[in-house]
């Protein structure tokens, strides 16, 4: 089956544990950087995930696949809210943090089975856009967008 996927690769001067909260524990903050939305999840393999809206809605859920703080992160991902995006099935993202000097390199690859993929195209458009608010929160204490 032919496969769509998008790779995101930074590089953010923090430490992979500090790192590791931004995206997994610390819920004040992820909604800083995420538009007002945040990740519930215990965080461990086999635990559900889900993504919360300001409002309240989920609108992705799923359950995480491996997590291997504070290095590596795969979620089994779903789109909840349009019905387009929710019909394409599940996709895979991972998240990989690397020490690299003073910074982390951070790699985000999501996936899916299928081509094309309405769904990658939309995470295309938002994660440039939530990780520069990530990035720009972490080293300077306010977001860009």
């Amino acid at each position: 089956m032919a496969r769509s996927n998008f790779v995101y690769v930074t590089f953010i001067r923090t430490t992979p544990e500090k790192l590791w909260s931004a995206l997994t524990e610390d819920t004040e903050f992820m909604k800083r950087y995420w538009f007002g939305m945040h990740c519930e999840s215990e965080w461990k393999a086999g635990s559900s995930w889900k993504m919360v809206s300001g409002e309240g809605q989920i609108t992705d859920a799923g359950e995480i696949v491996e997590s291997e703080p504070p290095r590596r992160l795969v979620i089994r991902w779903r789109h909840e809210k349009n019905l387009d995006l929710n019909a394409e099935g599940e996709s895979r993202c991972t998240m990989e943090l690397e020490p690299s000097g003073t910074a982390v390199k951070l790699s985000i690859t999501h996936t899916i089975e299928r081509e094309p993929s309405k769904f990658i195209a939309a995470v295309s458009g938002g994660w440039p856009r939530i990780i520069s608010n990530l990035k720009s929160l972490v080293e300077t204490g306010s977001t860009v967008l």
